[in-house]
């Protein structure tokens, strides 16, 4: 006997439960949502801040905020929304870090940093993770939303209409957030050499 198809999440029919206070309804939501809001926080997630404390932030929010929704986006966009402003929010309730010194790099990521100063070649794939935790490092000397910024277009791949849309920013705002942060990030890096040479 063949095995039947799975229906499609009605998502629609779902809100309209939730709304009526089902609460089967409301896990049924939180588990069909629940991939795009950990993918997000985890993208963007603040030092110190645990990822299902977060996530489970970026719920309660969507559900306190529920009879807002008017429909004019679709509801898994209005709920990203809600998942980047909270981790913007979070990001800029901490304190910003001290001073980025080349003391604090390991020795692979001082290593991959010194190779991207100094020549044009494409860092070793065994330095790879080096290379993450280097940029991770050097985006979190940035402000909140430059971090933001970088994180969708150059980390994620976002279209700057498809950021527009998450941050509810116009696309000029965008382009010249994203134009000003890689700037820091590259002052930071020279910064770092020099430092590292003197």
């Amino acid at each position: 006997m063949p095995d039947e198809a799975v229906p499609p999440f009605d998502l629609a029919g779902c809100l309209d439960r939730v709304r009526q206070r089902d609460q089967a309804a409301a896990r049924e939501l939180v588990d069909h949502l629940y991939p795009l809001v950990i993918r997000i926080v985890r993208s963007h997630l603040p030092r110190r801040v645990a990822e299902e404390d977060l996530t489970q932030e970026v719920f309660l929010k969507m559900f306190s905020r529920l009879a807002q929704y008017q429909g004019a986006v679709p509801f898994p966009h209005w709920v990203s929304r809600i998942a980047v402003t909270t981790c913007i929010d979070h990001l800029r309730a901490q304190k910003r870090r001290p001073e980025f010194r080349w003391a604090d790099l390991s020795e692979n990521e001082a290593d991959v940093l010194d190779a991207v100063m100094t020549n044009e070649n494409d860092v070793p794939a065994n330095d790879a993770m080096a290379a993450h935790e280097l940029v991770h490092k050097l985006l979190n000397q940035l402000k909140p939303d430059d971090q933001l910024v970088v994180r969708l277009l150059d980390l994620e791949q976002k279209t700057i209409a498809e950021i527009a849309e998450i941050t509810g920013w116009n696309q000029s705002l965008i382009k010249v957030r994203a134009f000003r942060a890689r700037r820091k990030l590259q002052k930071m890096f020279q910064e770092l050499k020099r430092k590292e040479r003197s």
